[in-house]
């Protein structure tokens, strides 16, 4: 029996039952051995296999799990003569900041391949997060030394990456020599931008400046007036900016920098005349067009069309477009009708086009001519989802305001049948139900939508309302607001049903504070509404008729401001 049990396991279960039963026979044949391969194992693998470890830290990569991959490359690394794993290992292991595997990985490296120049950023890194900067500017030293600035972006990349900023900028601005950054302008910008992510605005001015006296060019005079701006200094960015074109006046560049910074800071008509100097071409039509527009300058706008009308033709259907818009802008229906009529039917504004003629239409009470327009677009549109969900939009659009709801949601439930839960039909379907007081059919509308795209803030905030306005159900509405308003915090709509929501929860005094916000970011019609009751029902009757008044001058049409005043008998 000693000698049949070597030989169990290669047996298997039912011999090992079957010898139980015959242990009594006298003389048993021992069974034959089994064939030599069989008795062969498979060897175990390496525990330190360096193919194995650097397969798991890829894998842990792929996993998201930056620590286990950079413990796996670490061992892989020390494993393996190959220096391309030790560099890996290096790179992850401070990608995850597990720095004391960092230091051994990076001096595998440096055994492996101690001239190798790919280490240095990453032992610039190590330096400067064990506050080490004399060694990591040692570092970055050489590597701001290389040949046609090429070190210049992994300078770049290890201060960004450093956690301590101000050591950082400290270390840049030894770096930030005339001599290391040479005699291309393109790095004395990139070097000053860099300057203004680590925080240190005094160095991005000064290289700023001398950048300007070196090159005097237009880079320059832009880089050095965003510097301008981000010091809060408004007139020296526009100083800086006239400076330049005086000595650049052909450059496009500064110039459309320039006009843009002049409509950020609210000139709108600066930057449409600004970009009415020099040299015209589709683009800078198209900016005047709008700079003019937003600041509502009709000058400018006649100015603009006139001199695009004097235009020789064949016109391009982006400038037929454009001079629609601009007629319409000066309310010469009929010529922009007939402008945006030219547009081609294969140029990319015709759909565009077309809607903008539909709507003319509708204004000028031709609205089943209209609807037929829209209906032909719907038909050509095809497969392109975008305009033709747009199409349907503005055709259920212009019916609702005509009155006629019930064809108007005829429209969207064509337009989902054709768009299968398209987000902006079932929002717009949502808003009709909802004016229309079919509650249940809005929420499941917007539901669908939030469904569909759960951090879309105005469905929160459009379903968190309807909740707080129409239903019982004020704990969820202000839950769907509150998610609405960390998406957007600074949005007027949003606070406005903060608001309400506070005051259907019969919080007067925090609903009062948040409607003040919500008027004073933006004084319409509906928001006076809110603010007005709240405050008429905390006493203060005199200060809600004025609000209610100055929204009146707003809107006097508006539903919610005149159903609000009715119903409380002001």
């Amino acid at each position: 029996m000693i000698a049949w049990h070597r030989h169990l396991g290669a047996i298997g279960a039912f011999a090992v039952l079957v010898l139980a039963g015959c242990a009594a026979l006298p003389a048993a044949r021992p069974p034959a051995p089994p064939q030599p391969l069989r008795r062969l194992a498979l060897p175990a693998q390496p525990a330190d296999d360096p193919l194995a470890l650097v397969l798991a830290g890829e894998f842990a990569l792929a996993a998201g799990d930056l620590a286990a991959a950079a413990a796996d490359y670490v061992r892989a690394a020390q494993a393996s003569g190959d220096p391309a794993i030790a560099a890996q290992a290096a790179r992850v292991a401070v990608a995850a900041r597990q720095w004391p595997q960092a230091h051994d990985a990076l001096a595998r490296w440096q055994a492996l391949a101690p001239n190798d120049t790919d280490l240095i950023p990453l032992r610039a890194a190590l330096a400067l997060h064990d506050a080490r900067p004399d060694a990591a500017y040692a570092d970055l030293l050489t590597l701001a030394r290389q040949p046609d600035a090429r070190g210049w972006r992994s300078v770049a990349q290890v201060l960004v990456d450093a956690q301590d900023k101000k050591q950082a900028a400290d270390v840049l601005e030894r770096l930030a020599t005339p001599e290391l950054l040479g005699g291309k302008v393109e790095v004395w910008v990139a070097v000053g931008q860099l300057a203004v992510r680590l925080g240190d605005q005094p160095l991005a001015q000064r290289l700023a400046r001398e950048a300007v006296r070196n090159f005097g060019s237009a880079d320059a005079y832009v880089f050095a007036a965003q510097t301008c701006l981000v010091a809060g200094d408004k007139a020296g960015a526009r100083a800086t900016f006239a400076e330049g074109l005086r000595r650049n006046p052909k450059d496009r560049h500064l110039r459309n920098a320039y006009a843009a910074t002049l409509g950020e800071l609210g000139d709108n008509a600066a930057a449409a005349r600004l970009l009415a100097e020099g040299a015209q071409d589709d683009y800078s039509y198209t900016a005047r067009a709008a700079y003019a527009a937003r600041a509502d300058d009709k000058a400018l706008i006649e100015a603009l069309y006139r001199e695009l009308k004097a235009l020789p033709p064949p016109h391009s259907g982006a400038r037929l477009h454009l001079l629609g818009e601009l007629a319409e802008l000066l309310e010469r229906k009929a010529e922009a009708l007939a402008w945006y009529r030219q547009v081609p039917a294969d140029d990319e504004h015709v759909a565009d086009a077309q809607m903008r003629s539909a709507l003319l239409l509708d204004a000028t009470d031709k609205t089943a001519e209209a609807i037929a327009l829209l209906h032909q677009l719907q038909a050509r549109a095809g497969d392109d989802a975008k305009t033709l969900g747009e199409v349907f939009l503005l055709e259920a659009e212009i019916l609702h305001k005509r009155q006629r709801d019930d064809e108007a949601l005829a429209v969207y439930d064509r337009g989902l049948n054709a768009l299968p839960d398209d987000t902006r039909l079932l929002y717009g379907r949502a808003l009709l139900n909802d004016d229309l007081d079919r509650i249940d059919a809005a929420v499941r509308d917007l539901r669908r939508v939030l469904e569909l795209k759960p951090n879309d803030a105005d469905a929160l905030n459009a379903l968190g309302y309807t909740l707080a306005d129409r239903t019982d159900r004020q704990t969820e509405a202000l839950s769907l607001i509150q998610r609405a308003l960390a998406l957007k915090p600074d949005e007027p709509a949003i606070i406005d049903s903060l608001g309400w929501v506070q005051y259907r929860l019969g919080h007067l005094d925090e609903a009062e504070k948040q409607l003040r916000t919500a008027y004073s970011r933006q004084p319409d019609a509906e928001i006076a509404a809110h603010l007005g009751e709240v405050l008429w029902v905390s006493g203060q009757k005199d200060e809600a008729r004025k609000v209610w008044e100055q929204g009146r001058k707003k809107d006097a049409k508006n539903k919610v401001l005149l159903e609000t005043i009715k119903r409380l008998g002001s």
